[in-house]
C-alpha cells in the first residue's frame, strides 16, 4: 500500500488500493475540503448544476428571509468589519476613474435607497440609464415620472 501526503492536512495516509487517484485523507475536515474543491470544479464547468444550485439557494433564501439580518445581529464584529472594508473600497473606487473622460467612477448604491418625492424636495423626472457597476446585467433604460395622488 502506498503512502500519500493529503492536500488539505498535509499528513501523510495510506492510500486506498481502490481509489489510485485518492489526494484526501478520511478526516471529516478533510473531506468537506474534498467537498468544497469538487463542488467548485462541478459550478464552474457544469451550467445545469450551477443553474439548479442558484435555484436552490434563492429558494433556501425565500424560506428563511431574516437569515442575514440576524446573522449581522449575532456577529456584529463581523459585520462592523464588513462596512468598514466596504468604506475602504468605496473610497478607493472614487479615487479611481471609471473612463478617460476623468469621469469619477460610482459608488454602490443600495437598490432600497430612494425615498418618496414627499418626504425629500427631489425632482428625478425624465429619462435616466442605469448602468450597472458591479452586477453583471445589462443596462437598463428607465423613465421616472411622479404620479399624482386622488
Amino acid at each position: 500500500m502506498k503512502k500519500v501526503t493529503c492536500i488539505n492536512c498535509s499528513q501523510e495516509f495510506i492510500q486506498s488500493p481502490r481509489h489510485k487517484n485518492q489526494c484526501y485523507c478520511k478526516k471529516q475536515g478533510c473531506q468537506k475540503a474534498k467537498k468544497a474543491d469538487w463542488q467548485r470544479r462541478k459550478i464552474k464547468t457544469d451550467l445545469e448544476y450551477k443553474a439548479s444550485q442558484k435555484l436552490s439557494q434563492r429558494k433556501w433564501l425565500k424560506a428563511n428571509p431574516d437569515y442575514w439580518k440576524k446573522y449581522r445581529e449575532s456577529n456584529s464584529e463581523k459585520a462592523e468589519r464588513n462596512r468598514l472594508l466596504q468604506r475602504l473600497r468605496n473610497k478607493q473606487r472614487s479615487a479611481q476613474t471609471s473612463d478617460t473622460n476623468g469621469d469619477i467612477a460610482p459608488m454602490i448604491a443600495k437598490m432600497d435607497a430612494s425615498k418618496s418625492i414627499k418626504t425629500t424636495k427631489l425632482r428625478a423626472i425624465g429619462q435616466y440609464w442605469m448602468v450597472p457597476v458591479i452586477a453583471k446585467m445589462d443596462a437598463l433604460k428607465v423613465n421616472i415620472v411622479v404620479i399624482p395622488t386622488g
